[in-house]
């Protein structure tokens, strides 16, 4: 949320059209804030977890929250700090029971609402407490059981909930984001059924995290949409594996991780080497909602609250000298077609149907800094030395960039690559080879996208690799 958090960088029309497309056939038309049972309590902590922070708010109907929990920040930045919170949104933040406030049932309301002149407020607490991380060679989990608002279509243009943490460091300084670091665990926009898990870090704009989109996934709530229903958002950060690697959850479905050594150690130092504070918010407007259709208009109903029944911060202790992670698994074949939309990760790229030959799906929206992760690719004891992608273009005339293959780190130096520019359309497939640096064994290995240009110019089917 913080500094254009999880904006996309550029205004790709067609990228955006695709995503909206994606994931409107999952919204629910329900259109009221109609509030579901809470649980009694958050849930006591799994073996081996201790409780370190918690709040179930309970309380009386339209009070306010535990101060002696969280803090209010109020306006439309804070002391010193960009306008709007950096994000572009338009709402102002204060500390009413009309925008914060207890519903009497064990929930907190953060509602937002607009003024007979059409000016919005919302609400926006963070934690007091700016300590939580691991310990040494331990686990760190934020978790909330929460309900989005519950409007969408037109009337939720605008809407803009998250359930996230910043960098320590960033209180009272607010010019040093994104080094710090942000863990944006929920986030979600115009009422549309998908949840956006992201980390910030690096500089901005581009750097080692691609920011201002930064390193993200997303995916869809199931059973009911995430705006008609709770669900459970999670962030695990875990010091015992090596590299040290921060997990996103979804009702505990893993499926987002981010792992320190796809930057450089003075990034991730940079993002890691502090706690965390924790923040839950619902904006109007910025940049995230208007890569998605736009801020609030006329047709935006006010007064549909972020329903949060309990927000909680559990530890896991190490076991004294951090552990160890075993090597890939080698669960992928590197001389069989891998499917590009079958990724462990990515940054930019969204799935989409294709036409291509046996059907299925492609990645698209690519652009310059965009990747895809395809974690434990065999390549066995004969070096494969030959690179093929199946891929298409519908890129503007003079738009081209570079495909290429990096092993076991997004920063790592190509090991292969091929130019691409316009194929005669989106889905107009060629397959191209390259020569491949030789290469045995179990590797991950990431797609990185490279062009001087900042619009999409390629689509990816799938790939694999050859002696």
């Amino acid at each position: 949320m913080s500094e254009t958090s999880g904006t996309p960088r550029r205004g790709s029309v067609r990228r955006v059209l695709i995503a909206v497309l994606s994931t409107l056939s999952l919204a629910a038309a329900a259109a009221t804030a109609a509030t579901l049972p809470a649980n009694a309590s958050a849930p006591p902590p799994p073996s081996g977890w201790s409780q370190v922070f918690v709040d179930d708010f309970t309380g009386t109907a339209g009070s306010g929250v535990n101060t002696a929990n969280w803090q209010y920040t109020t306006g439309t930045s804070y002391p010193g700090g960009p306008a709007n919170f950096g994000t572009g949104e338009v709402e102002t933040m204060t500390s009413s029971t009309s925008n914060v406030a207890l519903d009497g049932s064990g929930n907190l309301l953060i509602t937002p609402r607009r003024d007979a002149s059409g000016n919005w407020t919302s609400g926006r607490i963070e934690t007091k407490r700016t300590d939580f991380e691991p310990p040494a060679g331990g686990k760190l989990r934020i978790e909330s059981r929460l309900q989005m608002p519950n409007v969408t279509g037109a009337a939720a243009k605008g809407y803009w909930p998250a359930f996230w943490a910043l960098g320590a460091p960033y209180r009272g300084n607010y010019q040093n984001w994104p080094g710090v670091g942000e863990l944006d665990i929920m986030e979600n926009v115009q009422g549309l059924n998908t949840e956006w898990a992201t980390m910030h870090c690096g500089t901005s704009p581009g750097g080692p995290c691609n920011e201002t989109s930064g390193i993200g996934n997303n995916t869809p709530c199931t059973g009911t949409t995430c705006q008609a229903g709770f669900h459970t958002y999670a962030m695990e950060w875990d010091r015992s594996t090596s590299p040290e690697e921060v997990r996103f959850y979804l009702d505990g479905v893993n499926f987002h991780t981010v792992k320190a050594n796809q930057v450089d150690a003075t990034t991730w130092a940079n993002a890691t080497n502090h706690g965390y504070f924790v923040i839950l918010n619902v904006a109007m407007g910025g940049g995230f909602p208007g890569a998605f259709g736009g801020g609030p208009d006329s047709g935006t109903e006010p007064g549909h609250p972020l329903v949060v029944d309990y927000v909680q911060v559990l530890q896991a202790a190490g076991s004294g000298g951090g552990g160890t992670t075993p090597p890939p698994t080698g669960n992928r074949d590197a001389y069989s077609a891998i499917q590009a939309e079958s990724y462990d990760s990515q940054s930019g790229v969204v799935s989409e149907t294709t036409t291509d030959t046996g059907g299925g799906q492609d990645i698209g929206t690519i652009a310059n800094g965009d990747y895809a992760l395809y974690k434990g690719v065999n390549f066995g004891s004969s070096a494969a030395t030959q690179f093929y992608g199946r891929v298409a273009s519908g890129a503007a005339g003079g738009v081209s960039g570079l495909v290429e293959v990096r092993l076991d780190s997004r920063t790592s130096t190509p090991v292969a690559s091929f130019a691409l520019a316009n194929t005669g359309g989106w889905q107009s497939w060629r397959t191209v080879p390259a020569n491949l640096s030789s290469v045995t064994g179990t590797h991950d290995v990431y797609l990185t996208f490279t062009s001087g240009q900042p619009a999409d110019f390629v689509n990816v089917n799938w790939f694999d690799f050859g002696h």
